[in-house]
């Protein structure tokens, strides 16, 4: 029921006056920052599209920026993955070789000869055959000697 009123409601007007404005010191200031060399690009009034200008070009001059940073950081990549590349290369071409010699040799004739002498030993094994003794030849007191 709020919506909809016959009568019209008006926004708020506010009727501002500084208080404290004085057009003389503000020239005053004016003068002096051009005397200074400060903000000679501003002419104190507003032309249309000014901010609007200004931060476009700040955009494009970061942009710049960001793309020559981007492009000397993947020239680092790339020599980075590059080196990273050789010394796997590198890598590969001295440790396949080696592989190769030890899949060899698992697989020669010395190694199938005694694994087949192992297993002759094996099943030539008897658990039920009898012990063999071997007495000691030492007395108590006598240091052992080992020979290499």
């Amino acid at each position: 029921m709020g919506w909809f009123s016959p009568y019209k409601r008006h926004a708020n007007n506010f009727n501002y006056t500084p208080r404290y404005y004085d057009p003389a010191k503000e020239a005053r200031e004016q003068r002096r920052t051009e005397l200074r060399g400060e903000r000679l690009d501003d002419g104190g009034e507003y032309t249309p599209g000014k901010y609007i200008k200004a931060k476009r070009e700040a955009r494009d001059l970061r942009r710049e920026q960001e793309a020559k940073k981007n492009q000397s950081e993947k020239h680092i990549k790339m020599w980075t993955m590059g080196v990273a590349l050789i010394l796997l290369a590198v890598l590969i071409y001295m440790l396949i070789p080696r592989l190769g010699n030890i899949f060899e040799m698992a697989t020669t004739d010395s190694s199938v000869k005694q694994y087949e002498q192992q297993q002759q030993e094996v099943d030539a094994f008897d658990p039920y055959a009898p012990l063999i003794i071997v007495p000691n030849d030492y007395e108590e007191g006598d240091e052992i000697e080992i020979v290499e």
